[in-house]
């Protein structure tokens, strides 16, 4: 029987503080790696994230704190990595400790720049972690309504459903509830899919388009995200899962998800640098687009929101004329 041993949780965002809650609740010790000392002593100092959830309490004690990621890649079995995807490889970088034995899980969900790929795909080609080593964790989740006790269900992918069941092990409580899948490569795109979509829906919404309209949007992009994952990876799946739609559905409708924010401010005239600044948290769905536009270029799938979010943030087409366009295409 696999024991996923001791745990770090990688990074220092508002989805890793989520995640070490629900993992030391039941392990009561974590190793957890943030790259910054000030933030440590502060975390150490308060008994709560300085920066991120502040209102979630911790016993430090349960808790190994450090700045160097080869310490707790060597001290530990289980790494779940939760860092933004722009910056998984700068992080990595430093790292001079084998990771291929390790259980290796992304919470990441996003793309790696510049490689345009999946975060399992890239710990895989690049750190020969093997398949049956690597695992996502996904669905419906935002951090802040983990952090608020609040149901939630997750999904936790990979192709050796031991090692998927002992994880899930570690997360299912009173509040959470999970499920396993081998499809850990769709998961992972139709994580960075769902970023891109929630843009689509806040630039509509910054553009003053209702409620109906938005259900047609999110009705078309199911089933622009259908076509695409059937196309790179056609295993049978359900897609209204909540994997998969359900986590299309609260990212691109609630008032936490970043990537609809940020769509939302660019449907109101925002420039892209001034809605980066202003919202002062990273809005994955931006750089996903435009991974996910050079990867369809391989696999030529319909994909008309994608096509019309990437006009909008990278060809600086006008967010009125591009949609007005996308509307006419949708039936």
């Amino acid at each position: 029987m696999f024991d996923c041993g001791k745990i770090a949780v990688i990074g220092g965002g508002s989805w890793a503080t989520a995640i070490a809650k629900i993992i030391v609740r039941h392990t009561h010790h974590i190793g957890w790696y943030m790259r910054r000392d000030d933030q440590i002593a502060d975390f150490k100092r308060l008994g709560h994230n300085p920066t991120y959830l502040m209102g979630v309490r911790f016993d430090t004690d349960e808790i190994f704190f450090s700045s160097d990621i080869n310490k707790i890649v060597q001290e530990y079995d289980t790494l779940v990595f939760v860092t933004p995807s722009p910056y998984l490889k700068n992080h990595l970088k430093k790292l001079k400790t084998r990771i291929k034995d390790k259980f290796v899980i992304t919470a990441i969900k996003g793309i790696v720049p510049d490689e345009n790929l999946v975060c399992s795909e890239y710990f895989h080609h690049v750190y020969d972690v093997p398949y049956e080593n690597l695992a996502c964790l996904g669905g419906p989740s935002h951090a802040e309504e983990v952090a608020l006790e609040r149901l939630s269900y997750l999904t936790v992918g990979c192709c050796d459903q031991e090692k998927a069941q002992a994880f899930t092990d570690v997360l299912t409580g009173e509040y959470i509830k999970t499920k396993i899948s081998s499809d850990v490569i769709g998961i992972e795109y139709a994580s960075v899919l769902k970023n891109v979509y929630a843009i689509a829906s806040g630039i509509c919404n910054g553009l003053k388009y209702g409620d109906n309209f938005q259900a047609v949007l999110i009705s078309n992009a199911v089933q622009e995200m259908s076509r695409f994952l059937t196309a790179v990876h056609g295993i049978e799946r359900n897609i209204t899962d909540s994997v998969y739609l359900g986590d299309l559905l609260v990212t691109g409708y609630s008032n936490f998800s970043r990537n609809h924010t940020f769509g939302t401010m660019i449907g109101k005239g925002y420039s892209i640098k001034s809605a980066q600044i202003e919202m002062e948290m990273i809005a994955e769905g931006f750089f996903g687009t435009k991974c996910m536009k050079e990867i369809n270029r391989h696999w030529h799938v319909n994909m008309p929101i994608l096509d019309a979010v990437y006009n909008i943030l990278y060809k600086r087409i006008s967010p009125q004329i591009e949609i007005k366009l996308l509307t006419d295409s949708f039936r």
